[in-house]
């Protein structure tokens, strides 16, 4: 393996416009950094094509029993970590649907262990015992070259996972079926690529979870059908969701999330079609869990 020429990484660059950094008052460093996050958007926008790919990928080995996989390190694995941790809550998927491997194991999380990215090793275990043919691991590397991302995805794809690589680094050599290249420009603060390479990377995530969700009937319109009604804000949510929906009361739709446990598309197909918990049941399997279809059968 040739070496790795960390000072040629687009991610290590200087960036030209924050040379005075040290220099700026509070409210030059904000107008310039507003500045800069304005590349970001622009950079993700470029990249529409592969993230769409990637979505359809995600969509796909879910609809088939697969499961999603982020892996990352430092930031990169956090934020695969926060993506994960959203998805059971929003879209009512079971923890085990979609999961984060960091490098460092779970303290990384919470506090930095930055040796850690270089143990491909590590990354080769965790993919070898946790993942299986069908699912879909998406790598996090900024630079594109961190041991840990690109070890973990080779050692899933030979295990017949798809594979995504979202980086930083539009010359980043990688295996994976789809790549997702961000050109966001040197950082301000150089090397730190929590800042505009993060901020590109969670855009990106946003994107993935949320358009396989569509994809797969976790919403009906734009609203969350599959909310998990664990808190007083999410359980008033759901009752607007149903009284929306179906077009119905406030009692009624309290009653029918009642009798459907919290389900709030359940809730919906007893309003709107005044049917049974299980005949609701029944008809949204066949509608495969869309709500949309369901209310047309």
């Amino acid at each position: 393996m040739s070496r790795v020429r960390y000072d040629r990484l687009p991610t290590e660059q200087r960036n030209p416009r924050s040379v005075d950094l040290d220099q700026l008052s509070p409210e030059q460093l904000i107008s310039l950094m507003n500045r800069e996050d304005a590349r970001v958007v622009r950079a993700v926008a470029r990249s529409q094509g592969s993230i769409a790919r990637a979505i359809r990928l995600i969509a796909h080995g879910l609809r088939c029993g697969g499961r999603l996989v982020f892996l990352g390190a430092g930031t990169s694995g956090r934020l695969g970590v926060i993506e994960a941790a959203e998805c059971p809550p929003t879209f009512h998927t079971s923890p085990s649907l979609v999961q984060a491997f960091i490098a460092g194991g779970r303290s990384s999380v919470f506090r930095s262990q930055e040796g850690a990215e270089d143990r491909a090793a590590d990354a080769r275990r965790l993919v070898r015992c946790r993942v299986r043919t069908g699912d879909v691991v998406v790598g996090i590397a900024a630079s594109g070259v961190t041991p840990f991302v690109t070890a973990g995805l080779a050692e899933a794809a030979k295990r017949g996972a798809g594979t995504i690589l979202i980086t930083c680094n539009p010359r980043a050599a990688s295996a994976a079926h789809i790549r997702i290249q961000l050109s966001v420009g040197p950082e301000l603060l150089t090397g730190s690529t929590r800042l505009k390479a993060g901020t590109a990377t969670k855009l990106v995530l946003n994107m993935l979870t949320l358009g396989a969700m569509v994809q797969l009937g976790k919403t009906f319109g734009n609203l969350m059908v599959d909310v998990r009604p664990t808190s007083k804000k999410l359980r008033a949510r759901a009752a607007r969701i149903v009284q929306t929906v179906a077009g119905c009361s406030e009692p009624v739709a309290a009653h029918c999330l009642r009798q459907a446990q919290g389900r709030t598309k359940l809730a919906v197909l007893m309003a709107a079609r005044q049917l049974s918990p299980p005949a609701a049941r029944r008809r949204l399997s066949e509608a495969r869990g869309s709500l949309s279809r369901a209310l047309t059968l």
